[in-house]
């Protein structure tokens, strides 16, 4: 090019805003007369121009782990894992700095011969080549921490203004950073393609290696993608990427990086990738719905941000690594359950959901549904709700909890003084009047029933109503106890709504049927109620989280569990010893997992929803089953499940042996513990005589009619007793378990409900047959005087009996 080409150029350059032209003619030719006058002007403002770039870490991955430290899931916005220089091959750094700026360890931040050759080209439209590492790492830079779409449009223009900022801002880095330090920025944040960011996950990316065994073909490969990560994408466009590599060791050997003989023989590997991108977000989870609610936690924590928008995009980019209370073991045992009894994709539309929480800490230790998340609720089987949980944290506005509401009332009882003897006339229908809303006014006089009738009237107790889970007893413990007092108890427990409002409300004051569970909560506040009781009257919120590790702040927040007292000690146990009772010869017989237990069913009217929830003293869980369109629209009624046909789902049915199966699947992870003994304070823990159980509760329930009594088949051959019971009008289940009986091995060691219940026509009862062990108590009664272990077999027990 003549000198009045090269002048002409230079012209063109000084009418460019921020005289960019002339900066690069002060760089270029500072001899030029006039030119190199107005030259040094311009390049007086250019170093007066503002310098100090903040190069903070780039957007990174966030990583939820679990308790033993698997990972649920990777967050991100970019696919990128930040490692240091030294971690990362040497030959890696070799090609990029040969094919980007091989004299990268020569200039000062700026190759002057490609600058002023990209300057000329910049004129004509392009910004291709000539930059310098630290220019692009600038370049990068400014992308990465713009915080508005106007400030990264500013950091991507195709103008020379944008080049002397990045000039400066190159010249100034280089002041203050090694050449190491601007390198491993540079390989950390630049963009090798196909979504992977930074040189550490472009190789796990491409290769399933990390950026420290990158082999020579490998790391040209990577390196030849920078300039044009689309067009050489070697999994979109193979033979332009080999090519491209090629250039790239060629490139190397002409600075000495390898020998001609090492290029000739990477040449000859074939690309020979293993594609690979990590997940990201809760959608490919296996735990998506714990991940959705760990996300919910950080979005909503006010602790973590000063906005939602702040905290998602801290929580986005940040590379926060957030260790969690799932257990892994427990999670899948939880898992298996809820999807072996409501399997996720069932024509009825019906959901299990459940939640399993450490007594003491409130660490969440399993969170599962019978779903597959995803956004479509119209699809059957998904759904992106979380049915454990509350509205605020991605669940829904909750369900009626039918008698697990129950064990409220035995609190609140146990807390004012009230003995286990108290006792009421407890009827099959009775009708209480007198009760008060918390803001004093009388409530109307209110009916009820228990589910069926069961003889007439009877005297039951504490004990005895709690075994039986008797509504018209409940009734009239709320009554003596204070309908205002059992709601403040619901909530001192954290037994609150699901939707966040507060049972402090006209419609809820006005609710009679409190302590039948008519309120709509949540799993999560459920199981948080009975693992108070577990920890003998210490409260502690709900924890998914222990702590989060900021990579970009560099900074650890340790979360601590929020525990205190909410009951004494002596109200808490006593509530446990009551609870203890539905597992002998109560609505949870046969639901035992070999170790004390203690627990609830709890079923609504109609059975529009059923529910479990149980717990030993280390561990506590609630169980729902319903259907998410409406419980009471899409009661659980004539639906099979699991291929198994249900005439009517209680408390037992399902929820029951969900909470069993966790539970055996759970209790490896945790020491055998006992409960205390009942308190002395309580009185006798003896039953009224004769005691009188009821069936199933219900919230309002009506009387059903019964078609007469289970025939005593105790003893008799398997054939005998299947024959006998179909005769007298009864479906039969023969459980694959048998049990410890002084009954020879093979016959009936046990049926259940026991002989002489009355029963519905077509109800089913279970079979247990004896394992000719001895050991057994010869009580044919319900449960037979066994605390069956759960071992997952298809038990259905009749719900009569269960709740």
């Amino acid at each position: 090019m003549g000198q009045g080409t090269l002048l002409q150029k230079i012209g063109q350059l000084l009418g460019v805003g921020v005289v960019a032209g002339v900066l690069v003619a002060a760089l270029a030719l500072p001899a030029f007369g006039g030119i190199g006058i107005t030259a040094r002007n311009v390049a007086t403002g250019f170093l007066n121009m503002p310098s100090e770039l903040e190069t903070p870490p780039p957007p990174q991955r966030s990583i939820i782990y679990d308790v033993e430290g698997g990972v649920i899931a990777e967050i991100y916005d970019q696919n990128r894992e930040l490692v240091a220089l030294e971690d990362m091959s040497p030959i890696m750094q070799e090609a990029i700095i040969s094919i980007e700026d091989s004299r990268f360890y020569e200039h000062g931040g700026i190759d002057i011969t490609g600058t002023f050759r990209a300057a000329l080209r910049t004129i004509s439209g392009s910004t291709q080549g000539g930059s310098s590492l630290t220019q692009q790492y600038v370049k990068n830079v400014l992308i990465e921490s713009a915080t508005s779409q106007a400030a990264q449009e500013e950091a991507r223009e195709t103008t020379l203004s944008r080049k002397v900022r990045e000039l400066r801002y190159a010249i100034a880095l280089e002041q203050r950073m090694t050449k190491d330090e601007i390198l491993e920025g540079y390989l950390n944040i630049a963009y090798f393609g196909d979504g992977a960011y930074g040189a550490e996950s472009a190789a796990q990316h491409f290769f399933s290696v990390e950026s420290s065994e990158l082999t020579l073909p490998q790391a040209a490969t990577l390196a030849g993608l920078v300039r044009y990560p689309e067009l050489y994408n070697p999994r979109l466009n193979p033979e332009q990427a080999q090519e491209r590599r090629d250039v790239v060791l060629d490139r190397m050997v002409d600075t000495g990086a390898i020998t001609k003989e090492e290029a000739a023989e990477a040449k000859t590997v074939e690309l020979d990738l293993d594609v690979t991108t990590p997940s990201n977000g809760c959608v490919p989870s296996d735990q998506p719905f714990f991940c959705d609610y760990v996300l919910q936690e950080i979005e909503k924590g006010e602790e973590f941000g000063d906005s939602e928008t702040e905290r998602a995009r801290w929580l986005r980019t940040a590379g926060l690594q957030i260790h969690t209370t799932l257990d892994p073991d427990m999670q899948e045992a939880g898992q298996k359950a809820v999807d072996k009894w409501v399997p996720r994709e069932n024509e009825s539309r019906k959901v299990a959901a459940e939640i399993f929480l450490e007594p003491g800490t409130g660490a969440i230790r399993v969170m599962a549904q019978s779903r597959n998340y995803g956004p479509d609720e119209s699809r059957i089987g998904e759904t992106s709700i979380n049915f454990a949980t509350n509205a605020d944290r991605g669940g829904s506005s909750g369900f009626q909890a039918g008698s697990t509401f129950k064990a409220i009332t035995l609190a609140a009882a146990l807390d004012e003084g009230l003995p286990f003897r108290t006792s009421f006339t407890s009827g099959s229908t009775i009708t209480v009047t007198g009760q008060r809303s918390c803001t004093g006014d009388p409530l109307a006089s209110w009916t009820l029933s228990n589910s069926s009738e069961s003889g007439g009237a009877a005297t039951h107790n504490m004990i005895s109503g709690t075994k039986g889970s008797v509504n018209t007893y409940f009734a009239q413990l709320q009554k003596r106890v204070g309908l205002c007092d059992v709601i403040k108890m619901a909530e001192n427990l954290g037994a609150t709504r699901a939707d966040g409002q507060s049972y402090d409300n006209p419609r809820t004051n006005g609710n009679n049927s409190f302590t039948l569970g008519s309120e709509e909560t949540s799993p999560l506040n459920v199981a948080g109620a009975y693992a108070t009781f577990a920890s003998r009257g210490i409260y502690c919120e709900p924890q998914a989280i222990t702590r989060i590790e900021d990579r970009q702040s560099d900074r650890t927040i340790e979360i601590e569990p929020e525990c205190e007292r909410r009951l004494s000690q002596e109200t808490a146990d006593g509530v446990n010893y009551l609870l203890q009772q539905t597992f002998k010869g109560g609505t949870a017989s046969g639901l035992g997992i070999g170790r004390p237990v203690a627990g609830k069913t709890g079923t609504t009217d109609g059975s529009a929803s059923a529910w479990f929830a149980g717990y030993t003293p280390n561990l506590a869980g609630a169980v729902f089953v319903g259907d998410p369109r409406g419980p009471n629209q899409h009661p659980l009624r004539n639906v099979t499940l699991g291929g198994r046909y249900y005439g009517e789902v209680f408390g037992a049915t399902i929820p029951g042996p969900v909470w069993r199966d966790t539970m055996m699947g759970s209790i490896d992870k945790i020491d055998a513990e006992s409960f205390a003994s009942a308190p002395s304070r309580f009185g006798s823990t003896s039953e009224p005589a004769p005691p009188q159980r009821d069936e199933p509760d219900e919230v309002n329930a009506s009387p059903t009619s019964d078609q007469g009594g289970v025939p005593n088949v105790v003893g008799q051959s398997q054939d005998a007793a299947v024959a006998a019971l179909q005769a007298a009008g009864y479906q039969v289940n023969v459980s694959d378990f048998r049990i410890p009986s002084d009954q020879p091995d093979g016959s009936v060691a046990a049926v259940n409900p026991g002989a002489g219940t009355r029963l519905p026509e077509g109800a089913v009862v279970n079979v247990f047959l004896s394992n000719g062990s001895g050991g057994g108590s010869g009580d044919d009664s319900p449960g037979g005087g066994w605390d069956f272990p759960g071992r997952g077999d298809e038990t259905t027990f009749f719900p009569a009996l269960m709740d």
